[in-house]
C-alpha cells in the first residue's frame, strides 16, 4: 500500500473552550485531487494551518508524505506549498522580485529559481507591467501571484485555501490547467473552497467537516451512494451533485421559511 501523503490521527485544537478541530482522522493518498470541505466556521482553516505547520495542534499527530511532522518539519516544509486563507505576500516587492525571493527561500539555486520565476509570470500572465509592486495588484492578480510562489519549488504536495475566491474566469480556467498537470505529474492537491461546482470538477476525492468533527469521507461516487440511499424515493440512476451531497450530510438542506419583512 502506499505511503499516505497526509495522515491525521485524533488531530485536535482547542482555543480556549472551543473545540475548533475534534479528534479529526484523515488519510490522502499520494496523487488525490483532495477536496476538504465544510459550512463557515467548521474547522477548514484551523485544519490546514496544523498540516502546514502555521498552528500548533493540541493533541493528536500528523504524518506528510510518511515521515511525522513535528520530526521532520523544515524537511517536509521544502517539500510542500500553501496557499494560505490570508495569502500573506509582501506587498512592497514586485512579482519578480517576490518569486525570486521565495525561491531562494526553498533552497533552489539562483539560475533556476530566475528561470522558473520568469516562466510562472509569463503563465499566469503578471509579467506586462515588471516593476508595479504586489500591494498594487487586483485580488485576482495577487491569488495568481500566491499560486505561483506555492509551486515555484515543485512541491509534492500542495494545499489551497479558496484559491478561486475573487478570481475571474479566464484566471480560474489558467489555475485549473496548472493544477491538473501538478495531478498527472503525481502530486497531491488539497483543496478547501466554497465554490462547490469547481470542487466537484477537480477533485476524485472528498471529506465535509462540521462543527469540527468529520462527516462524510470517500470518492466523490462512494458519497454520491451512502446519500442517495438514504433520500426517501430517490431515483437510484439519478447522478447527485456535490451541492445536494454536501446539503444532506450537513443537515442544512431544508430551506429556511422566515421572511424578511422589507423584501417579501
Amino acid at each position: 500500500m502506499n505511503t499516505p501523503a497526509i495522515e491525521t490521527q485524533n488531530l485536535t485544537r482547542l482555543f480556549g473552550n472551543f473545540t475548533a478541530v475534534d479528534s479529526l482522522n484523515l488519510r490522502v493518498a499520494p496523487g488525490q485531487f483532495f477536496g476538504f470541505l465544510g459550512p463557515n466556521g467548521a474547522g477548514k482553516s484551523t485544519t490546514i494551518k496544523m498540516l502546514t505547520g502555521l498552528l500548533e495542534p493540541t493533541s493528536g499527530a500528523i504524518q506528510i508524505l510518511g515521515k511525522n511532522f513535528n520530526a521532520s518539519a523544515l524537511e517536509l516544509k521544502r517539500q510542500i506549498g500553501v496557499v494560505p486563507e490570508g495569502m500573506a505576500l509582501q506587498g512592497r516587492l514586485n512579482a519578480s522580485e517576490y518569486l525570486n525571493f521565495v525561491g531562494r527561500m526553498y533552497g533552489l539555486d539562483r539560475e533556476t529559481t530566475h528561470k522558473r520565476a520568469d516562466e510562472l509570470l509569463e503563465f499566469m500572465q503578471l509579467n506586462s507591467e515588471p516593476r508595479k509592486l504586489i500591494t498594487d495588484y487586483s485580488h485576482g492578480m495577487q491569488k495568481k501571484l500566491a499560486l505561483a510562489a506555492a509551486v515555484i519549488h515543485g512541491p509534492k504536495l500542495l494545499f489551497l485555501d479558496e484559491p478561486f475566491e475573487g478570481v475571474d474566469a479566464i484566471a480560474a480556467g489558467m489555475l485549473k490547467t496548472l493544477l491538473q498537470g501538478m495531478i498527472q505529474r503525481g502530486a497531491t492537491i488539497f483543496l478547501t473552497s466554497h465554490v462547490l461546482e469547481i470542487v466537484e470538477r477537480l477533485c476524485s476525492h472528498v471529506a465535509i467537516i462540521h462543527k469540527g468533527q468529520l462527516v462524510a469521507n470517500g470518492s466523490l461516487d462512494e458519497l454520491r451512494t451512502g446519500v442517495a440511499a438514504t433520500l426517501p424515493g430517490a431515483n437510484q440512476g439519478e447522478r447527485l451533485t456535490l451541492e445536494q451531497i454536501f446539503l444532506n450530510i450537513i443537515g442544512t438542506g431544508e430551506q429556511s421559511t422566515q421572511e424578511l419583512s422589507w423584501l417579501a
